[in-house]
């Protein structure tokens, strides 16, 4: 079982996030590619909101074809284009995740490949 750490002698989390997680030996991990805001059809939503949910449906789809859930997340990294889209962005990752909350680091960036997009989302996971 995974376990998280969150020292008592440190500052708490700034949001749903854990500072550590240990995976234990023996389990498998699956890296995950930077997933963009796009669908199957090249739909891309409007906003944070709209793109964060449709990359962490494309992660929920990547992680079902190796037999995980979003529940195996360990470890999140995620690119936003501006400040602005900071609580957007945490408000829909917050319904993806499940407790305890995986690592996450959450940057700002300058932007992607196309510029309708504002946000990418990274994970690891792990699972037996």
């Amino acid at each position: 079982m995974k376990k998280t750490h969150t020292p008592p002698d440190i500052r708490p989390p700034f949001a749903r996030y854990s500072h550590a997680v240990e995976v234990p030996p023996g389990q498998r991990l699956l890296f995950a590619s930077g997933q963009l805001g796009i669908d199957a059809e090249d739909h891309i939503p409007n906003g944070v909101e709209g793109q964060t949910a449709r990359c962490f449906e494309n992660i929920r789809e990547i992680l079902a074809s190796a037999g995980m859930t979003l529940a195996d997340i360990v470890r999140i990294n995620a690119y936003v284009t501006g400040r602005e889209h900071l609580p957007g962005y945490m408000k829909t990752r917050d319904q993806f995740i499940t407790d305890p909350p995986p690592a996450s680091t959450l940057m700002i960036v300058s932007g992607f490949a196309r510029e309708e997009f504002v946000v990418e989302i990274e994970v690891v996971a792990a699972a037996d």
